[in-house]
């Protein structure tokens, strides 16, 4: 029997994001196709919620009050030396090197402080640069969530190709619930959304390219009574006051609502009432958000860069993120045209129908070697 250790810390935070969300939906994926393997899931503090598990999982919580992974872990993993150990989220324990019998694997999700650099202190920067590359280049075998990553770690880290597995994300079931109206009219209301709007849904941080978003959306034609709004919801990041600025220098603050982070209760009849999705981000590991608006049936504007050609397809309208005008064309076309929000509507259902947990589970469990 295969005794694998996983590092579930991040699950402890209340608000997730995309490394939380991957963690949780692959955890709960591997328990429905993995009944012979041992599990042990190693956390600092008890997660917020966990998905459901079999009886061949066990929850190990050690209390530590710093460096956890690097120290904590490291001693417990190598005093209780599982065959394997999974890391969800681009960190191996310092103690890795001392047990080289036992299988490491670690997901690395993207490289954007080395595109994105001023989006971090010195200090974040040598952090993550050292940690990406020792972690890569110890671990026995790495899984990148996009060939765009992939390529970067093998660039960046120097590691041969070879040692570096493409698994992408699934859609959470979640995003397949039908909506009705009612729904979605009383999410609107929630939110204070009036009228017919374009959604944003991300953190909200300088490389999400929101500047260029809120000029694009300035610049549409005023043609429609109401008028349409821009609804840009997610997580406060960095410089997130100055993005909000933006509308205010625009005047346009009637127009464009800053909602804050949104409960996945209500992300699907969000995703469901917005006439399009817009993510024209500078970079992304994955790009998550768009096949979640896909699984809605949301027609997807996105970006020609980094992941997310890769998983949009041929089911959403590429644009050049740093081409404000592009962004604007692109909006007001959507907008106009209802046969082509019909016929994208259709194309992202198939696109994210490619995209499934238990086919990631699947992958990645031949990587642990399950």
């Amino acid at each position: 029997m295969t005794h694998i250790a996983i590092d579930i810390s991040r699950l402890a935070v209340a608000k997730r994001t995309g490394t939380e969300h991957y963690t949780y939906e692959l955890l709960g994926a591997i328990a429905r196709q993995d009944r012979r393997s041992q599990y042990t899931l190693y956390c600092n503090q008890t997660p917020e919620s966990l998905p459901p598990l079999g009886p061949n999982f066990a929850l190990r919580r050690i209390p530590f009050p710093r460096l956890w992974t690097h120290v904590r872990l490291s001693t417990e993993f190598v005093a209780r030396t599982p065959d394997v150990l999974f890391i969800p989220a681009h960190v191996l324990p310092l103690g890795a090197p001392l047990r080289r019998d036992i299988r490491t694997v670690v997901t690395i999700h993207d490289l954007g402080y080395m595109h994105f650099p001023s989006a971090h202190t010195r200090s974040q920067q040598l952090y993550l640069r050292l940690s990406t590359i020792w972690s890569a280049r110890i671990a026995t075998q790495l899984i990148a969530i996009s060939d765009a990553t992939r390529y970067d770690l093998v660039r960046f880290t120097g590691v041969s190709p070879h040692k570096v597995t493409t698994i992408h994300h699934g859609v959470s079931a979640q995003f397949c619930a039908t909506e009705d109206g009612t729904t979605i009219d009383a999410v609107r209301q929630r939110y204070g959304i009036d009228s017919d709007y374009f959604l944003y849904l991300g953190t909200i941080q300088p490389r999400k390219n929101l500047l260029r978003l809120i000029d694009a959306f300035a610049n549409m034609p005023l043609s429609d009574t109401p008028p349409l709004r821009l609804v840009i919801a997610g997580k406060p990041g960095w410089l997130t006051q100055a993005i909000e600025q933006r509308a205010a220098d625009l005047g346009i603050t009637d127009r464009v609502y800053f909602v804050g982070y949104i409960a996945d209760a209500d992300r699907t009849p969000l995703l469901k009432g917005a006439i399009g999705f817009v993510f024209p981000s500078l970079y992304e590991g994955f790009g998550m958000p768009i096949l979640e608006a896909m699984q809605c049936g949301t027609p997807v504007i996105t970006s020609t860069t980094s992941a997310l050609p890769e998983i949009a397809g041929d089911a959403a309208i590429l644009v050049n993120p740093t081409n404000t005008n592009a962004i604007t064309m692109a909006m007001t076309r959507l907008a106009k045209d209802a046969q082509l929000r019909e016929a994208m509507r259709h194309r992202g259902f198939v696109r994210a129908s490619h995209f499934t947990w238990d086919r990631c589970a699947e992958q990645t469990l031949r990587v642990l070697g399950s």
